[in-house]
């Protein structure tokens, strides 16, 4: 949708679906890597399918360049989208989700773009999670939709 003030386009989450050739571009040409990092500690991460992820974030209408810390797997398809630590077990019940919390790990980017495996589509800032609860509400609206289109 264009912004009326200053012509250009809202960027969306479902626009980061698809891998583009720039960034390929980047993951070849930087310092990429990725390394584990433990779940519980600073964050729970809420693991969904990219599009449904992707969707579920745009439905919450939070800003893509906000700090809200999500992960891209293209390899695998998934969205990681990080929570504050010990409120994941809220997602739990919702189709399709898997929650990462104490005692699990994911692979983030630690030096340049990240690689195909783990790419921050939103980089983390201090203090910005999404919040769990809303998150499982989105995903589940999403469910319900796609039940009554079915």
């Amino acid at each position: 949708m264009p912004n009326s003030s200053s012509g250009r386009r809202r960027v969306t989450w479902s626009s980061k679906a698809d891998v583009d050739d720039l960034l390929r571009e980047r993951w070849r040409s930087t310092d990429c890597r990725t390394d584990w990092a433990h779940c519980g500690q600073r964050w729970d991460a809420v693991a969904v399918e990219l599009q449904r992820g992707l969707d579920a974030l745009d439905a919450l209408g939070l800003g893509l360049r906000q700090g809200y810390p999500v992960l891209a797997d293209y390899l695998s398809n998934r969205l990681y989208v990080m929570v504050d630590p010990g409120t994941g077990h809220v997602c739990r019940d919702v189709p399709g989700v898997r929650v990462l919390s104490a005692g699990s790990q994911v692979l983030i980017p630690v030096a340049g773009a990240g690689t195909i495996a783990a790419h921050w589509v939103s980089p983390p800032r201090a203090g910005r999670l999404v919040d769990s609860g809303k998150l499982a509400t989105a995903l589940l609206r999403l469910v319900d939709v796609g039940a009554v289109a079915s």
